[in-house]
C-alpha cells in the first residue's frame, strides 16, 4: 500500500489518499459494506470540503470611485459558489463607490467573465490552475456581460440552481428515488450546509445520495461533466455506468477514453493535458464509483477539468 500526499492546486489544504494496485485502498476487496467504506474515507470528504483558494479581489479601474479602492483578500472555498461567499467583497468596494454607480456585481479573470453557477474550484482549475497564487479576480459593477453570464439577483437563485443540479444527479444515480423520498426540510439542510460551510450538516443528508445496493456495485450512472479549454461547448455530459456489462469497475481512464480520448497520453507521447478534479490529478486507474462518492462537488456531480500542461 502506498500513501500519497497531494496538495490541491490553489489550496491551503493537503489531501491524503491511500492507494493500492486497484486504486484507493478502500476499493480493494475487504468484504466491507458500502456504508463502512464511506465512514473509512470521511477524511477524504473533509479535506475536499475544506479546500481553499487564496484570492485577491481588485476593482476594475474603469469603475467610478470616490477614493482609491484597496484590494480585498479572501480564502475562497472550492466547493461553494461566488455569489454565496463574496458578500464581504461587495461591502468592501461599495465603501468607495456612489450608489448611482453600482449595478449588478460580476467577476472576471484575465478578460474572461466567471460563471457564478460553476463551483469556485472548477472556475479556478479551468481558468487559472497554473497561475501564481493568490488568484487575482477583477470585480465589476457596470456593463454586465449578458451574453456570457446568467444574472444572479440573490442567493435564492443560487439555491435553485444548486438543488436543480442535485436532482439531476440523483436522476442519473437512483432514478430520482432518493431525492424524491426526502422532505423539503431535507433539501433545505443540504443547501444550508453548503451556504454556511457546515460539513457535518451537509453530509448528514448527502450521505443518503451516495448510497446504493451492494449487489449493484455502484450508481446507475455517474453524474459527471468534463470541461475542455479547447472547445466551444461548455462541457461533455453523457450517460456512463460505473460498472461494465462484464462486471468490471470502470476507471477514470475508461471514462476519458470514451468521452475525451485526446486527454490521454499514448505511449511515447509527451503529456499534453492535465486532468484535474479538485485541483489534483487522480490516477487514471482510480475507480469512477469511488471518485463519484468522494470527489464529487456538493451538487453531486464529478467536475473534471482537462487543461493543457503548462509550457514554462
Amino acid at each position: 500500500m502506498l500513501s500519497v500526499l497531494f496538495m490541491t492546486a490553489g489550496s491551503c489544504a493537503f489531501f491524503r489518499v491511500h492507494l493500492c494496485a486497484g486504486g484507493p485502498c478502500s476499493l480493494c476487496p475487504t468484504g466491507k459494506s458500502n456504508s463502512s467504506t464511506m465512514a473509512d474515507d470521511k477524511d477524504v470528504l473533509r479535506d475536499v470540503w475544506f479546500g481553499r483558494i487564496p484570492t485577491c479581489f481588485t476593482l476594475n479601474p474603469d469603475e467610478v470611485t470616490e477614493r482609491e479602492a484597496e484590494a480585498y483578500y479572501l480564502l475562497l472555498p472550492r466547493v461553494s459558489y461566488l455569489p454565496v461567499v463574496t458578500d464581504k467583497v461587495k461591502k468592501h468596494f461599495l465603501k468607495v463607490m456612489r450608489a448611482e454607480d453600482v449595478e449588478e456585481m460580476w467577476f472576471e479573470y484575465e478578460g474572461t467573465p466567471l460563471k457564478w453557477h460553476y463551483p469556485i474550484g472548477v472556475l479556478f482549475d479551468f481558468h487559472a490552475s497554473n497561475t501564481v497564487l493568490p488568484w487575482t479576480i477583477t470585480v465589476h459593477f457596470k456593463n454586465f456581460p449578458d451574453e456570457d453570464l446568467l444574472h444572479c439577483s440573490s442567493n435564492s437563485v443560487v439555491e435553485a440552481h444548486f438543488m436543480s443540479s442535485i436532482k439531476e444527479a440523483d436522476a442519473l444515480k437512483h432514478k430520482s428515488q432518493v431525492i424524491n423520498d426526502m422532505q423539503k426540510k431535507d433539501h433545505k439542510q443540504l443547501w444550508m450546509g453548503l451556504q454556511n460551510d457546515k460539513f457535518d450538516q451537509f453530509w448528514a443528508m448527502n450521505r443518503k445520495l451516495m448510497e446504493y445496493p451492494t449487489e449493484d456495485g455502484g450508481f446507475r450512472y455517474i453524474p459527471f461533466r468534463i470541461y475542455q479549454t479547447l472547445s466551444d461547448r461548455p462541457f461533455i455530459q453523457k450517460l456512463f455506468r460505473p460498472v461494465s456489462p462484464e462486471g468490471h469497475a470502470h476507471t477514470l481512464g475508461d471514462l476519458l477514453k470514451e468521452m475525451y480520448p485526446d486527454a490521454l497520453t499514448n505511449d511515447g507521447e509527451q503529456k499534453r493535458y492535465q486532468v484535474l478534479i479538485h485541483g489534483i490529478e487522480p490516477l487514471l486507474e482510480t475507480p469512477l464509483q469511488w471518485l463519484s462518492e468522494h470527489l464529487s462537488h456538493p451538487d453531486n456531480f464529478l467536475h473534471i477539468c482537462v487543461v493543457p500542461v503548462p509550457t514554462d
